[in-house]
């Protein structure tokens, strides 16, 4: 019998272009597709709460896509260095095929399994690999737009290759069953928000994406930083967990034929891409700021504030808003996202690796170089950064945004009754227009947290810190 090949799916779950997959169908030999949980390896960055929850269902959803083409998916718990290779003892394989990781951890365990077992890998969850796009110097990009310039002038188009009809299959080793992981929250099942926003799994991408090509991409320029409107695609779980190709996404938005609302849906794309570009060559981007002056930043530590802006109990509405929405739908408007974050680090003046941790544990769409790279970016200690003192005033951010107050009364709905205006300043509404709308603040509704104008201040003061340090 012919010795078969591993295909060794990570953030690639899919069948459709997927070139580990076309690779180990290429080499005529059997393919045994196969997942591994590996929670050790990772560290602080294994999947959060929301991720595994995501997971569970996507990897349900490929194994019936497999399943109906002829090939199981083995699920395998365990240090990948370990499983990896006790696969390949198990089956006789001799070649494995995996999608190019742009995490430090995978990157690291990666060169190691290397030397023990044939793996070949290929470009799978980004347009280009972290070697491709470089500076006439020969040196990363730290700045968005020649980055992007760069990805355009080598980006052509290219048909996805479509899913394989048939997969030939080894017999199977042992699996695991997905249900005995526990991905799935039980007691307490705090997952009802997240079901009945989202269907994970390569179908429903595929779905998505059909859908907003001709239905949101022609308004995405004039819709995508309204909150209060459905105008983004909902695509960045699917992104996250490579139920889609970035390609795929980027050659339908050429061939749409709607100019700057494709073009500018294609510059979220490519910032995706330049956030791999960063962690690829950064691997401490997680963990440490690129602009190593903000080592000094006089950071506060307030267990409480931090408590509030993650229950989405800080008095100030958008803020509020949005970190509600995350709790209960696993997503964020990135609108909202850069004013939640920016009030975290700016207003509170508390850590931004506080902020990125959250994110990484409740998004469905966490993704190590996007959280990463994002938080960075409002923080503004990271590449190509929104200067320090652009601080978000998240009042006039959400007048300019959500003008007649959709998004908060969706999300903090105890205040609802209140007028556009008040309802984003709760604190500066006349007491009677308080009471006729039912809101007694410092019961129905906190006061905030922290002065806007004052906090600003002391953000700034802290700046001086951090730029003393550096003169």
């Amino acid at each position: 019998m012919t010795a078969p090949a591993l295909l060794w799916l990570r953030r690639e779950l899919r069948l459709r272009d997927n070139a580990a997959l076309a690779a180990a169908l290429e080499s005529g030999r059997p393919v045994l597709p196969v997942f591994v949980l590996d929670d050790t390896t990772p560290g602080a960055w294994a999947p959060g709460g929301a991720s595994r929850w995501w997971l569970h269902h996507s990897l349900a959803a490929l194994a019936d896509d497999l399943a109906a083409r002829g090939a199981p998916l083995v699920l395998r718990r365990g240090r990948v260095e370990d499983e990896l290779p006790r696969l390949v003892a198990e089956t006789g394989a001799v070649e494995i095929h995996a999608g190019l990781p742009t995490e430090p951890w995978a990157r690291k365990a990666i060169t190691r399994l290397e030397k023990a077992v044939p793996l070949h890998l290929h470009r799978t969850a980004t347009l280009f690999t972290g070697e491709d796009i470089r500076t006439q110097g020969g040196g990363p990009y730290s700045v968005f737009t020649p980055f992007a310039r760069a990805c355009r002038a080598r980006l052509g188009p290219a048909p996805p290759s479509p899913a394989p009809a048939r997969i030939p299959a080894p017999t199977p080793p042992r699996s695991d069953r997905l249900d005995d992981w526990g991905l799935s929250p039980t007691r307490p099942d705090w997952a009802g928000g997240l079901r009945d926003t989202w269907t994970p799994g390569e179908a429903c991408a595929q779905r998505r994406l059909a859908d907003f090509v001709p239905e949101g991409l022609a308004s995405y320029d004039r819709t995508r930083d309204l909150p209060g409107q459905s105008g983004t695609s909902g695509l960045s779980p699917h992104f996250a967990f490579g139920e889609i190709s970035p390609d795929e996404a980027w050659i339908a938005a050429s061939r749409s034929g709607e100019g700057k609302g494709a073009e500018v849906w294609q510059n979220e794309l490519l910032w995706r891409e330049f956030s791999a570009h960063l962690l690829w060559h950064n691997p401490d981007l997680p963990e440490a700021p690129l602009r190593r002056e903000f080592d000094k930043m006089p950071w506060r530590q307030d267990a409480a504030a931090l408590a509030a802006w993650r229950r989405g109990m800080t008095g100030v509405p958008t803020v509020d808003a949005g970190m509600r929405q995350l709790w209960h739908t696993g997503w964020m408007h990135n609108r909202v996202r850069m004013i939640v974050a920016s009030f975290l680090a700016k207003h509170l003046l508390l850590p931004w690796q506080h902020g990125e941790a959250w994110f990484w544990d409740t998004l469905v769409d966490a993704d190590l170089a996007s959280n990463s790279a994002q938080w960075q970016w409002v923080a503004g200690c990271g590449a190509d950064a929104a200067p320090y003192f652009r601080i978000f005033n998240p009042v006039l951010q959400g007048l300019k945004f959500d003008p007649e107050g959709d998004y908060v009364r969706r999300w903090v709905p105890e205040l609802a009754r209140l007028p556009p205006k008040e309802l984003q300043a709760p604190w500066a509404a006349p007491e009677m227009l308080l009471r006729a709308a039912g809101v007694v603040l410092g019961r129905t509704y906190p006061h905030p947290i922290v002065d806007l104008a004052a906090g600003r201040q002391r953000a700034l003061a802290a700046l001086e810190t951090v730029t003393a340090a550096k003169g």
